[in-house]
C-alpha cells in the first residue's frame, strides 16, 4: 500500500490577514468565497486567556458556565487514533458511539486524560453544542463582533481527527485552546475526494473516504491531484479561519485538551444538495440523449451567468417560480414541488 505524506515545503497556504472589524469582514471577507485565516481574531477572548493558563485553567473556566443540559459527546477506542470514522469496509457502522455527558464530566475526563499523559486515551469529542443551550453566559463573556447573527457552538476534546466535509452555511472558527490544522479543498475537487454515502453520515454532510494524514493513493488514485489543490492552515488560540459554503475540510485537533467555536449563519447550500439527491434519481439514469436535453435546462435555468433574467419575456405577474428570489416565490415553489410529487 502505498502512503503519501507531502512534504510541508510543498503545502499550500490558506491566505492570511491581521484581525478585521465587521464592516471589513462583510465587505472583504465573506464575499470572496475563499478560506481566509484571521490571526488573532478572539485573542481577547476571556476564554482565550484562560486557556494560556493550561489545561485545568481551561477546564475550570469551562466547567464554571456549567450549563444543565448534557452536551452530545462522541466516543471512540483508542484504536481509532482519535479519527471518527467508519467502522469497517461496509460503512454500515462507526467507530464511535455518542452519549449524552454533563460538561463537568466531559472536561473532568480530558483533564484526567492530559494530567496522566496517557499515551493512547479514549477520543472524545462534544459536538457543536450550541452556547445558550449548554453553556449559558459563553456568548457574553466571549463575544465576536464581527456582525453575525448565529449561536457560538463549543467542540471541546482531546487529540481527534474529523474526516473532510464541507458545511452548507457560511462558516468562522475560532480555536480556543490548543493547536488545530485545517486543510482545504476547493469544491471543484469533489471528484478527487471519492466521497462516502450521502444518505449514512458520520455527521449530517457526506464526508470524503480518504485520510489526508494517510492516504491509501492506491485505491484512491485521484486523491493526489486533490492534494496538489489543497491549502493548509495551522491555528493557533486566538486564531480564527473563515471557511466559505461547500469548501471541504478536514480539521485535526492536537492538544489533549482542545476548544473550539464556531458560527454557521447564512444557510445557503442545504436546499441545493436535497435537489441534487432528487435529481440523482430523476435525472442521472435516464438515457443519454434525453439526459444532454435536460442539461440544457439546468444550464439556461439555474447555471447560466444570466439565469435570473431567463424569464425577462414574460409579465412580471406571469414569471411565478421563475421570478426573481422572495418569500413569496419560495412559497410558490414548496407548493409546486409538493403538488407535483404528489402526483408523481
Amino acid at each position: 500500500m502505498i502512503r503519501f505524506d507531502p512534504p510541508a515545503a510543498t503545502e499550500r497556504r490558506v491566505a492570511e490577514r491581521a484581525a478585521v472589524d465587521a464592516e471589513t469582514f462583510a465587505r472583504e471577507i465573506v464575499t470572496a468565497y475563499r478560506p481566509v485565516v484571521l490571526r488573532g481574531q478572539v485573542a481577547h477572548w476571556a476564554a482565550v486567556a484562560a486557556g494560556r493558563g493550561g489545561d485545568r485553567a481551561m477546564a475550570e473556566y469551562l466547567a464554571a458556565f456549567g450549563g444543565a443540559k448534557p452536551l452530545e459527546v462522541l466516543i471512540g477506542p483508542p484504536a481509532i487514533e482519535g479519527r471518527f470514522f467508519y467502522a469497517d469496509d461496509t460503512l454500515t457502522d462507526f467507530n464511535f458511539h455518542r452519549q449524552q455527558v454533563p460538561i463537568g464530566a466531559l472536561v473532568a475526563e480530558l483533564l484526567r486524560y492530559a494530567e496522566s499523559g496517557e499515551a493512547r486515551p479514549h477520543a472524545l469529542y462534544a459536538n457543536a453544542a450550541t452556547a445558550p443551550e449548554h453553556l449559558p453566559g459563553w456568548e457574553a463573556a466571549n463575544p465576536l463582533a464581527l456582525g453575525i447573527e448565529a449561536p457560538a457552538r463549543l467542540w471541546i476534546g482531546n487529540a481527534t481527527r474529523v474526516a473532510t466535509h464541507y458545511d452548507t452555511s457560511i462558516n468562522i472558527a475560532c480555536v480556543v485552546a490548543g493547536r488545530r490544522r485545517f486543510t482545504l479543498f476547493p469544491p471543484d475537487q469533489l471528484a478527487n475526494l471519492y466521497v462516502g454515502p450521502l444518505d449514512h453520515t458520520l455527521a449530517g454532510p457526506p464526508s470524503s473516504m480518504v485520510d489526508p494524514d494517510a492516504p491509501d493513493l492506491v485505491r484512491y488514485p485521484r486523491f493526489a491531484d486533490a492534494l496538489a489543490e489543497a491549502l493548509v492552515a495551522e491555528l493557533e488560540p486566538g486564531d480564527a479561519i473563515f471557511i466559505p459554503p461547500i469548501w471541504w475540510h478536514h480539521v485535526r485537533a492536537f492538544a489533549p485538551l482542545n476548544v473550539l467555536v464556531n458560527y454557521w449563519w447564512e444557510h445557503r447550500s442545504g436546499d441545493a444538495f436535497l435537489a441534487m439527491v432528487h435529481a440523482i434519481g430523476a435525472v442521472r439514469d435516464l438515457p443519454a440523449a434525453e439526459k444532454a436535453a435536460w442539461r440544457s435546462w439546468f444550464d439556461h435555468l439555474v447555471f447560466a451567468a444570466d439565469a435570473d433574467r431567463t424569464a425577462d419575456h414574460l409579465p412580471a405577474a406571469a414569471r411565478g417560480i421563475m421570478g426573481p428570489p422572495s418569500a413569496s416565490r419560495s412559497a410558490k415553489i414548496r407548493q409546486f414541488l409538493i403538488g407535483m410529487l404528489q402526483r408523481s
